[in-house]
């Protein structure tokens, strides 16, 4: 049967501070009152049923998601005792649901970006898990995102042979780094036929994605294994809180996807996504999203009043806190009880230094 797992982990640091510890960036209601993971899960609607639905993410948040998420249910929470990278949080998955559905297909999605139009967004879904249970070879899929600008924030997939001329899908060559400016502009002048920005959305069967883990990571299959046996007994808890935190952290493409493009016995293949997503990482990428004034400002709050002010960003927690500027040009302004953040939007880099020098000087009473 066909699954979905929600990544809805990360500490959203550059947007601090309205990004805290307890209620990080994909629980905020920052797109017309919505949060980015309720979004993500709305986006499955008409496509995997509820029941097939399953979230990773911190112990921490479980009750806030749950929350949020009323379909969800405690057995389809998959609570991480501590960050591991993306290696464990989909093997995870890919055992836990893997137990239950040995014939189990999981698309492996993220819960902080923006996706749109759905439609679209469901037939390249569609035609990943096409893919991933074809029989031929183990097959893992991963999700390009057609470039429309050199950037330098992304990773790239490098495409080689067509693999099927309805979709686009392509086997993937390597995955590139993040590139400097002048080799992201030789990846957009090589056309979305040889370049696309990796997405980090996924599909595999589980077993595909399991045999991979054992045959490079084989420490780690073990103790995900161990994971999976004690999933229904009353040691799951306690087996779950001494294993996972052991685990080695390692990304999944370090780990997975890279060795796997290099390996005869499994495919990796890649499915253009020609669609808008924005990956709401930061509070420019925030902007983005929202409509702008006449002089290119944004916000997320109704009550501001702006002179002589220019693109410029403007988000309060508090929706009756006033913000008001003069003079203001290219600034991100963030309001809190807690805290405030001005800053020059051509700085927000910066602000995850900044978060650390926070944490340095005041501990985690502002985090």
């Amino acid at each position: 049967m066909r699954h979905a797992l929600i990544m809805a982990g990360g500490s959203g640091t550059r947007l601090w501070p309205m990004s805290r510890a307890d209620r990080p960036k994909q629980l905020l209601p920052l797109i017309n009152g919505r949060s980015l993971l309720q979004l993500a899960w709305e986006r499955l609607e008409g496509l995997v049923p509820v029941e097939r639905r399953y979230i990773c993410a911190g112990q921490r948040h479980r009750d806030a998601i749950l929350e949020q998420l009323p379909g969800l249910t405690e057995a389809r929470y998959l609570a991480e005792p501590t960050g591991r990278d993306t290696l464990n949080a989909v093997g995870y998955g890919a055992a836990v649901i893997g137990r239950d559905d040995p014939d189990a297909t999981i698309a492996v999605l993220t819960a902080d970006h923006l996706i749109k139009p759905i439609d679209t967004f469901q037939q390249r879904l569609t035609a990943g898990y096409d893919l991933a249970e074809r029989d031929d070879l183990p097959t893992l899929v991963t999700f390009g995102i057609k470039p429309t600008y050199a950037a330098t924030g992304f990773g790239y997939l490098k495409l080689g042979d067509a693999l099927d001329a309805t979709t686009g899908a392509h086997v993937v060559d390597r995955f590139q780094e993040k590139p400097q400016q002048d080799v992201a502009q030789q990846y957009l002048d090589a056309g979305p036929e040889r370049y696309l920005w990796n997405s980090g959305m996924f599909v595999w069967r589980a077993s595909s994605l399991l045999g991979c883990i054992e045959r490079y990571e084989s420490d780690v299959h073990r103790d995900l294994m161990r994971i999976a046996a004690a999933w229904t007994t009353p040691e799951r808890d306690a087996t779950l809180e001494s294993v996972y935190p052991t685990l080695k952290k390692i990304s999944i493409d370090y780990a997975v996807m890279e060795p796997a493009s290099k390996d005869d016995a499994v495919r990796v293949a890649a499915v253009p996504m020609d669609l808008t997503w924005l990956d709401v990482g930061s509070w420019p990428a925030l902007a983005e999203t929202r409509e702008k004034d006449a002089h290119g400002n944004a916000s997320t709050t109704p009550c501001t009043e702006l002179i002589d002010t220019r693109n410029t960003l403007i988000a309060s927690s508090a929706p009756n806190h006033l913000i008001t500027t003069v003079g203001c040009d290219d600034l991100i302004i963030i309001h809190t009880p807690e805290a405030t953040l001005v800053c020059k939007a051509d700085q927000a880099e910066r602000i995850k230094t900044l978060h650390e020098q926070v944490k340095a000087q005041h501990g985690e009473e502002y985090l």
